[in-house]
């Protein structure tokens, strides 16, 4: 074919007949990171990766009920291991893509001092948190409050959202003053995009190790073992520390 561009456009059809989707279940910590790293995976490879964001503990019963997620990127490494251990997981795929950040943020600059003392001073109406029971961001800012002897007087005030995305919401909009989210939703290319925040110190709290594993519904699909595979690739690695994320060695 002497038509360079009639031959690169064949080349490329040729490799989109090649080209898969894979449902990926993806913590709701994750979305802004999962959604920059989606769109180079697109582009890099010409899969396709459809995202689902929400609650760990909520994809955990949807994935044991049936529902077609190939891929989890949870909140937790509990999670993944226990859908390997019960057979609704590919064995060897699972691994740590990213360690999570906890802090404690305010949409007003100021509310919120550089050691977290407004949580002892009780000078605020409501504190929102993510369901401690789905979400393990929400486990951790329980965990925290234990750690600096608040949580008894705390409890009171606290508002309570489904998953990370909807404990952040309510700060952002001004239902709550100040709430427990993750640093990945505050922080881009590191800086606070907005407000004020404390970075909770990781020693108040279990380790936020989010584990990924390609689940029994995808072990046949390439588009899956390449999304995983993608998440390693440096420039998956680049964008999840510019969202403040910690990577395992």
């Amino acid at each position: 074919m002497k038509n360079p561009i009639a031959l690169a456009a064949l080349l490329f059809a040729a490799s989109l007949a090649h080209a898969d989707e894979v449902q990926v279940a993806v913590a709701a910590n994750f979305t802004a990171p999962a959604q920059k790293i989606a769109a180079q995976f697109e582009k890099d490879t010409g899969h396709v990766a459809k995202l689902s964001f929400g609650a760990t503990g909520k994809f955990y019963a949807q994935i044991t009920n049936g529902a077609p997620f190939e891929v989890l990127l949870a909140a937790d490494d509990e999670t993944p291991a226990k859908l390997e251990k019960e057979g609704q997981a590919a064995p060897g795929t699972r691994f740590t893509y990213a360690i999570g950040t906890l802090v404690l943020w305010s949409a007003q600059p100021g509310a919120v001092d550089a050691q977290g003392a407004v949580l002892k001073s009780g000078q605020f109406e409501r504190l929102s948190i993510a369901n401690p029971k789905t979400a393990p961001y929400g486990a951790a800012a329980i965990e925290t409050m234990k750690a600096l002897g608040v949580l008894d007087a705390v409890t009171p005030k606290l508002v309570q959202g489904e998953n990370i995305a909807q404990a952040y919401q309510f700060v952002a909009t001004g239902n709550a003053p100040l709430g427990f989210v993750a640093l990945s939703q505050v922080f881009e290319d590191g800086a606070l995009k907005s407000g004020s925040a404390w970075i909770v110190p990781a020693k108040l709290h279990q380790p936020i190790r989010q584990d990924a594993v390609v689940l029994a519904k995808g072990a046949a699909n390439p588009a899956a073992k390449a999304w995983l595979a993608y998440l390693k690739s440096e420039k998956a690695l680049a964008i999840i520390r510019a969202y403040g994320y910690q990577v395992a060695p």
